[in-house]
């Protein structure tokens, strides 16, 4: 693909995105489009069940490739109880052209399906995406999840949860890890213990099946703050100053958690912005995103010694 459709490609992303106001959380399939000539784009692929649910994605990677290339999953917001995979689409499609191979991942919603379900769920899609077959042609070491709002949760959480925090029994693909080694958070909840608005608390409450005080456990639980410590995934987190629905300082809260574990990352707070935002900062902060993943996603080369002549 060359540079000036690449361009009308990422173009077409952002007004999308500035529709949505990078939120993800209205129901329904994004506008129709085309994957480019050079994305093999395959949808709504089985990648676990529950019971009688089945749990899909859709997943774009190049239809040639040198080698297996490191995988980003998106995962949509919608308060753990609505939204669509599809929205994210052709922001799989630009991952492509940056030399990934990119998952958008649907899970169960709430109320029907409470906490921990969407972690489960998320979890497989990742155990899925490592195992064979091997023709997705995916770096199995290298892998990284980005979301917004409930999204950036459930990111956060596959970069956070080792295999011994639990969540890692349900759907299928048993035999592979589940966590992520790059983590892009669009303001996600950090720390579920902490205060919020009340408009929030009644998401909550659905997500978790009962008010606070009587789901202390799972409100601990859900909490990616719960759970980091040394080793975790580098994160990158995006916070409005003025969102309306997670306090900023569940980013610094969660930077000063990643700092005394020795976890790379850092936050970045958009003075004035809500829950969400447009131009210029939509093109910013994905460009950041991006560059956030090919950082820590592609190995570097390492340098071969200087060979000393003999004298």
């Amino acid at each position: 693909m060359n540079t000036a459709a690449i361009r009308t490609l990422y173009l077409s992303v952002l007004v999308l995105l500035t529709a949505r106001q990078l939120c993800a959380a209205a129901p329904g399939p994004a506008p129709a489009a085309e994957p480019p000539v050079n994305v093999q784009f395959d949808k709504d692929i089985v990648y676990g069940t529950v019971g009688e649910e089945q749990l899909k994605l859709n997943l774009s990677r190049p239809k040639k490739a040198a080698g297996p290339l490191p995988m980003v999953v998106m995962i949509h917001g919608g308060g753990w109880a609505t939204g669509n995979k599809e929205v994210h689409n052709a922001q799989t499609w630009l991952l492509v052209q940056q030399g990934f191979v990119s998952a958008t991942v649907g899970y169960r919603f709430a109320p029907q399906h409470v906490f921990p379900a969407q972690v489960q769920d998320v979890k497989c899609a990742v155990r899925y995406l490592r195992a064979p077959p091997a023709e997705y042609g995916i770096d199995r070491d290298h892998a990284g999840a980005i979301g917004l709002w409930a999204g950036a949760h459930l990111s956060m959480m596959l970069g956070t949860m080792d295999k011994e925090d639990g969540l890692d029994d349900s759907g299928g693909s048993l035999g592979q890890s589940s966590k992520v080694q790059a983590v892009v958070s669009y303001f996600g909840p950090t720390d579920f213990m902490a205060p919020y608005p009340a408009r929030t608390m009644e998401i909550f409450d659905k997500f978790f099946g009962g008010p606070k005080d009587q789901k202390l456990s799972e409100y601990k639980k859900a909490s990616p703050l719960t759970y980091v410590n040394k080793g975790d995934a580098p994160m990158l987190l995006f916070q409005g100053t003025n969102d309306v629905l997670v306090p900023w300082m569940q980013a610094v809260e969660m930077v000063e958690a990643m700092q005394k574990a020795g976890v790379p990352g850092r936050a970045e707070l958009l003075s004035g912005l809500g829950h969400g935002w447009g131009q210029p900062e939509m093109t910013r902060t994905w460009d950041e995103s991006i560059a956030f993943f090919k950082l820590h996603l592609k190995p570097q080369p390492q340098a071969q010694p200087k060979k000393v002549a003999a004298k």
